[in-house]
């Protein structure tokens, strides 16, 4: 648990504090330091810590988890930094923590979601301590969602980055708890809903008697690069949009170049390991001429990431040329492609370079592969194997030197056994393939993204929006994305349109994401997710002792749906009755998680028990 401190500072402003100020005119309110301890009162967290050794297993809300022996960590840290070198050992490290800060907030929405924001923000630090990482004590939180405002000072003891390094290599010239600012940098982001960087302004391991950090918003550093360089993978001699690029001050744009920042400079944004990973195998393959083929949903930005594969290689001096296969018909794909010669045909007035003469020394770009006939395949064949193509009307050869890129939302696997696809130009293509995660795998892209989204928007529409509020914030990290990064942006730019200037985006300016049962995001027990809101298997509500007592009850002439649903009913009731409304110890009682319980409890009309507990 977060320790109390005398000089402890701590303000927030939320929407609930607003609406509990409005008699005063006060926008903020301070929380006095005995409150704000009670406040962090960690019971409801510790009811997520379960231990299963009969199967091996710990599990922390929906989350599995493992220990881990201090002294095996730093070997591991040793290992990394002995290998790969300090700097990338920093990076892998930082981008570890990043990921689990980042999940971390998830559970804090769902845990505390009709808290005000400090309550909630509170579950960071008590995870941090409540999984041995570290002892943290604030020092001054302020916080205001609906405006971005952000600074928080904390004092971390303990700290096992710190101890491991210190037993290895002694005192150090520079701050050591990488993966612990990591964890406070993604933590903090995915909450406030944009991007926020920690430093470490004092280390145990430099001498200190604790640690010290510091985080805010990522402008408001002046030099962050030095910092939000560890959290990228980025592909050489090009630059992803990241951390550091999310800017909230906001310069209105001038009219004259509002069209061609709508259509241009477009660039990557990511943070999560799904993306990380897609940057690590561009850097593998940017440096050869080997076709790579893109794989990924409709939406995930397959184009982008092609874009910044040609511009990591050495083919970036020369022309990215782009073509969408599924846009061109048949009977126009070859001159697309290899172009015409005057008089090839009627109407043919002049020579017309195609596709792969205007990308000669660069890179061809193949979209929505997976939509060319059998014919249209069999002509790209032949480019691609010989090198060389010919016009239509001309009997001249010419050679070309293009590097092929290749996209689809489609299975070619699947299309080769059913006939639609070639299997030699499959295997043509499927060189180097790189599968692009969805959205709903990353989620801890969405967070800055939306933000990268938002800025962008405000420049094109000639908008000032400061940012999301609370409730938008939790809208826009529960949706599923079925649309993926496509459907993220076009929600976000709706939502600068239709909030006034000054003010932040609610929820209901994010009125087209369908929050229905096929759209709300799920973490299974097994650790997938599920894009759809049904609730899981009724018999996942009961062990296997307790499905068989549910099985042996008589039939009362009621279908089975029904007879099981009672049995779940009274199942739930007994078991929140017994807890006196306490839901976690009643999901415990049931092998559950406590989201499904009250899903369940909502769903069966027994809301009103769980309001018992006070």
């Amino acid at each position: 648990m977060i320790n109390k401190k005398e000089n402890v500072s701590l303000i927030v402003n939320s929407e609930s504090a607003v609406d509990k100020s409005k008699d005063s005119g006060e926008k903020n309110f301070s929380v006095q330091t005995d409150t704000y301890e009670s406040m962090l009162e960690s019971e409801d967290i510790l009811n997520q810590l379960r231990f299963r050794p009969e199967k091996g297993q710990i599990w922390l809300g929906d989350r599995r988890m493992f220990l881990f022996h201090t002294k095996s960590f730093g070997v591991l840290r040793q290992e990394l930094i002995e290998g790969m070198g300090i700097e990338q050992a920093r990076g892998l490290l930082s981008r570890i923590g990043y990921q689990s800060g980042s999940r971390d907030a998830e559970m804090a929405r769902q845990a505390r979601g009709n808290m005000n924001p400090l309550e909630r923000f509170a579950i960071g630090p008590q995870l941090h301590a409540l999984e041995g990482l570290v002892l943290v004590e604030p020092v001054k939180v302020n916080i205001d969602v609906a405006s971005g405002h952000y600074y928080g000072e904390f004092i971390w003891r303990n700290s096992v980055e710190d101890e491991v390094h210190l037993a290895t290599y002694g005192l150090s010239s520079e701050p050591v708890c990488w993966m612990q600012i990591g964890y406070a940098c993604g933590y903090t982001s995915a909450f406030m809903g944009r991007a926020i960087l920690y430093r470490e302004v004092e280390c145990q391991s430099m001498g200190h008697p604790h640690c010290r950090i510091i985080g805010k918003p990522v402008d408001e550093w002046e030099d962050a690069e030095e910092d939000i360089r560890y959290f990228n993978v980025r592909p050489s001699n090009t630059t992803i949009v990241d951390l550091g690029a999310q800017k909230t001050s906001l310069v209105k744009a001038s009219v004259g170049t509002t069209t061609s920042n709508r259509f241009e400079d477009r660039k990557l944004v990511g943070m999560s390991a799904g993306f990380n990973v897609v940057c690590h195998m561009i850097n593998r393959v940017a440096a050869t001429d080997a076709p790579v083929l893109f794989l990924g949903e409709s939406g995930v930005g397959k184009e982008i990431f092609a874009r910044t594969l040609h511009e990591s290689s050495k083919r970036s001096h020369s022309q990215f040329v782009a073509i969408n296969c599924a846009a061109i018909p048949d009977q126009l794909i070859e001159s697309e492609l290899f172009g015409v010669e005057k008089g090839a045909f009627t109407g043919a007035i002049a020579t017309r370079l195609g596709r792969f003469e205007r990308a000669n020394g660069g890179t061809l770009f193949l979209d929505e592969i997976g939509c060319l006939s059998l014919t249209a395949q069999g002509k790209l064949l032949r480019a691609l194997q010989e090198g060389e193509i010919e016009r239509i009307g001309d009997t001249q050869t010419r050679r070309i030197d293009v590097r092929v890129i290749a996209a689809t939302n489609e299975d070619l696997r699947l299309a080769v056994q059913d006939k639609t696809f070639r299997e030699d130009l499959f295997y043509r293509l499927n060189v180097f393939p790189i599968q692009i995660p969805p959205l709903r795998d990353r989620t801890e892209d969405i967070s800055v993204l939306s933000e990268y989204f938002l800025q962008r928007h405000c420049r094109i529409h000639n908008r000032n929006i400061p940012g999301f509020s609370a409730r938008a914030v939790d809208t826009l990290m529960e949706y599923a994305w079925p649309g993926n990064v496509r459907e993220l942006e076009n929600v976000i730019e709706r939502a600068v349109i239709l909030t006034a200037d000054n003010k932040p985006i609610e929820r209901s300016h994010l009125a087209e994401i369908d929050l229905k049962k096929e759209s709300v995001r799920h973490i299974l027990r097994s650790g997938g997710i599920t894009a759809k809101a049904e609730a899981p298997p009724r018999q996942s509500l009961m062990t296997n002792e307790k499905q068989s007592e549910a099985s042996a009850m008589p039939y009362q002439g009621k279908s089975a749906t029904n007879t099981l649903e009672a049995v779940l009913s009274a199942k739930i009731r007994s078991a929140i009755e017994r807890h006196h409304g306490n839901l976690a110890a009643a999901a415990r009682e049931l092998d559950i998680t406590r989201a499904q319980i009250a899903y369940r409890a909502r769903k069966l009309g027994l809301a009103n028990l769980c309001r018992r507990r006070s």
